[in-house]
């Protein structure tokens, strides 16, 4: 795990304002990495400060191959450094851009408006698998459909291998699936339509800098290693889709679309927000031997508070969840170290994703699916607005900040996705 370095130093300020302001999400301790453009540009690797985006081809000559290793369309190139090259990046930037850094001018000249920026996908996914790290989730999702939940569930980190191809940045439209389903539920009519149980799954996502051989399994300390950064994710769901289809597990219900958010939070930046791993209680089994690590144990969580709002026609920006990720049950490393348990490949551009990030509060269901018991409970909204599931228009935002005490709080930037209609079939 990356330790404390002068980049966390809560006293540390930018000559840059907007970088000092209480709750932005990217003061000079943060420096996330991301691909943008501008009018009339190419797409190109920036960091975010502040309001600002830090654009890497103005400063690659001084900052040297790593930096220029995002200047390109993807940060791919980038992902692939080694853990100390990207620490030395981070330093040189928060050294460029802390209150008494050195050629402020330079500095300066490379600055770019976020507000006038194109955010893009930071890389394409080589592959895409979701997890189901909440306890939380699995049991009320079992309780609502009267079964008791699946043996594997608290034994490991479950997963399905989704669709890399759907996965999209903030902002990108939310065109809801066609797809076979039963509606009503239960009355055993099946249709090809517009999927009516369209829903969000608050996640947590991170990408990896790969890889293990083909055959080879490594060990949780290894899958630390091999993290680079993360993102918000959006893992949208088809419900009535997913129902209907999940004898051999997700498919087409879960294919669709999958939002990430357009900023990559390095491992480094999150080294002061890391808490122990949720233990096990009550007749809980213990941690099975491959995925315990007493250093993953002692640190494997991180402390980041979570949110989701729905804002509809009439009803702006209502909060629907609010939860923390140091609630699940399953640390990332375990997540990336079960991915390669049986001896599957990890490659650098791999996007592993946490499920549904409920906790035990009420408030913290993480999907209308555990919110509405399966389409029975509507959420009502402050309007008198009643919702069972997203409707066209709607828009859903996802965000979240790192937190703990006696360090400055980090974000991720917005997890955005607004439902767009189906596309009219022949």
């Amino acid at each position: 795990m990356a330790d404390l370095n002068a980049t966390h130093d809560p006293a540390r300020r930018s000559w840059l304002d907007s970088a000092n302001i209480a709750g932005t999400d990217f003061p000079v301790q943060n420096l996330p990495f991301g691909v943008f453009k501008t009018d009339g540009t190419a797409p190109r690797g920036g960091v975010a400060l502040g309001d600002r985006i830090i654009d890497l081809t103005r400063l690659a000559d001084r900052l040297g191959d790593t930096a220029r290793a995002a200047t390109g369309p993807t940060l791919a190139p980038l992902i692939e450094q080694p853990p100390a090259a990207m620490s030395a990046l981070r330093a040189a930037l928060s050294d460029l851009y802390r209150a008494d850094g050195p050629d402020r001018a330079a500095a300066e000249a490379a600055l770019v408006p976020m507000a006038g920026a194109e955010l893009l996908l930071p890389v394409k996914p080589v592959a895409f698998a979701d997890f189901c790290c909440s306890i939380e989730h699995v049991r009320r999702m079992a309780a609502t459909s009267g079964r008791p939940i699946a043996p594997c569930a608290d034994l490991l980190p479950v997963s399905y291998n989704g669709r890399a191809s759907s996965v999209a940045v903030s902002g990108t439209p939310v065109v809801r699936p066609t797809g076979q389903s039963e509606f009503p539920p239960g009355s055993g009519k099946v249709a090809f339509q517009p999927e009516r149980r369209l829903d969000y799954e608050l996640e947590f996502g991170v990408w990896l800098r790969g890889g293990n051989a083909l055959g080879v399994p490594i060990t949780v300390a290894a899958a630390e290693a091999m993290m680079f950064g993360c993102s918000l994710v959006n893992d949208w769901s088809a419900r009535g889709i997913q129902f209907f289809e999940s004898m051999l597990g997700p498919h087409l219900g879960k294919s669709f679309m999958t939002t990430v958010s357009p900023w990559i939070v390095t491992m480094e930046a999150l080294a002061p927000f890391r808490v122990t791993a949720r233990g096990r209680v009550g007749d809980e089994p213990s941690v099975t031997a491959h995925l315990l690590d007493p250093a993953d144990r002692a640190a494997g969580g991180i402390r980041i508070a979570m949110t989701a709002d729905l804002s509809t026609a009439t009803a702006v920006s209502v909060r629907i969840c609010t939860t923390g990720f140091e609630t699940m049950f399953w640390t990332l490393a375990q997540m990336v170290a079960h991915q390669a348990s049986s001896g599957a490949p990890l490659e650098a551009g791999d996007l592993l994703a946490s499920g549904t990030v409920s906790g035990p509060a009420e408030e913290a269901k993480a999907c209308l699916a555990e919110f509405n018991q399966r389409g029975t409970n509507p959420a009502v909204l402050t309007d008198g607005t009643k919702r069972l599931w997203l409707e066209d228009g709607d828009t859903l935002a996802i965000t979240a900040t790192a937190h703990a005490e006696g360090h400055v709080p980090i974000g991720f930037g917005p997890c955005t996705g607004t439902i767009h209609p189906a596309v009219a079939w022949a």
